[in-house]
């Protein structure tokens, strides 16, 4: 997954309905270039260096994975998806919507396209004020002043007027209030830590992971499956108590919910294929008397992905010990989670196919699982 950069988008509009053509870019960040962090207030300012309508502008805190000049391409789309016409004049004209990379970072871009930290943010109010609210202590990388400060000095004399009025965040659609603790399942590949560690980051959850790169079976299982099944699924049971049992009990009022990439019932659906069947039973009895104790969630998200797609995923990861298990054993763990989960009354479960999807590199695809996971149905 690509390290997301956080950009500081500018937003203007000084014609047609003003505010609406914001609301319609943000919409359309957040769908096509990333999460939205926050959202200044709108203010109206007046047109400088020419002579039109007031102004209503805005500014962004997007967190995005996209690199600087793939989001530039994407604000231009955006800015001929709602309607403005660049004449290719050097003369300021009235506009739809204009949107502009301030910062991205601290990192300082000199391109034939693109220029950032953008080169007259100092100079302009209308910028300055916005970008304020979201981000004070933000220092330019090459003045080496903070925008608190900047915004201080700045020699423009234009009146800006704060409109009462708010613009939305786009993430709001998603509504996990009603949850207070999801676990992400999967077989292997199928992407559940990936997207806990999206959503946690995004809707501000705190974060358990299962903690498997420290079981020393299991790439000695891999080799060896018959001689080390039954001591790695016993020491996954084991971690897997421990962990969860530590996390759900210890409360972090900073945090909406929990996101897990893992559910401790996964031990039992893994230990059936990979134990033989006296092994079985006696593992069975003591994950009993353990699950009994254990909170469970509140909705089980199960990532189905057929067998083809989870072993291009597990090729692409590059894990050495993955790197030959069978299809058989993938269908395997596909066919009793599917099994346990069309038994369960204790929590709402919710499978999802992505088989044909890649909410890594897509984020239309990662939209639209963070959408079947929070509909009613």
């Amino acid at each position: 997954m690509a390290q997301a950069k956080t950009f500081y988008i500018a937003l203007g509009s000084n014609k047609g309905d003003k505010f609406k053509n914001l609301q319609e870019a943000i919409d359309l960040i957040y769908l096509k270039i990333g999460t939205i962090s926050r959202i200044s207030k709108v203010y109206k300012s007046p047109a400088l260096g020419f002579e039109s309508d007031d102004f209503f502008n805005a500014c962004l805190v997007v967190e995005s994975d996209l690199q600087p000049e793939t989001v530039l391409q994407e604000l231009l789309a955006i800015e001929t998806r709602l309607g403005r016409v660049r004449t290719g004049t050097a003369q300021y004209e009235a506009r739809t919507i204009d949107l502009d990379i301030i910062f991205v970072e601290d990192s300082i871009i000199h391109t034939q396209t693109l220029q950032v930290p953008h080169q007259d943010m100092q100079k302009r109010l209308f910028v300055l004020m916005p970008l304020n609210d979201v981000a004070p202590t933000l220092k330019h990388p090459t003045l080496g002043e903070n925008v608190a400060n900047l915004l201080e000095t700045c020699t423009d004399t234009s009146v800006l007027e704060p409109i009462n009025i708010w613009l939305k965040n786009p993430s709001k659609a998603y509504d996990f209030s009603k949850l207070s603790y999801i676990a992400i399942e999967g077989n292997i590949g199928a992407g559940k830590t990936s997207l806990a560690t999206k959503i946690a980051h995004e809707f501000n959850a705190k974060l358990i992971l299962e903690r498997f790169a420290d079981n020393p079976f299991l790439p000695k299982f891999y080799n060896d499956a018959a001689r080390y099944a039954f001591p790695l699924e016993m020491s996954f049971l084991a971690d897997r108590y421990q962990q969860i049992s530590d996390d759900l009990s210890q409360l972090d009022l900073f945090k909406d919910f929990i996101v897990s990439d893992y559910d401790v019932f996964k031990s039992l659906i893994f230990s059936k294929v990979t134990l033989q069947e006296d092994e079985f039973k006696l593992y069975r009895k003591l994950f009993y008397l353990m699950y009994k104790d254990l909170r469970k969630p509140d909705l089980y998200v199960y990532l189905y992905q057929n067998t083809e797609s989870l072993q291009a995923n597990i090729k692409k990861r590059g894990r050495d010990y993955e790197q030959n298990i069978e299809n058989d054993y993938l269908e395997k763990i596909n066919t009793g989670y599917l099994e346990f989960l069309k038994t369960q009354t204790d929590f709402n479960v919710k499978i999802i196919d992505i088989s044909d999807r890649d909410f890594i590199e897509n984020r239309m695809d990662y939209l639209w699982i963070l959408g079947e996971i929070c509909s009613k149905n």
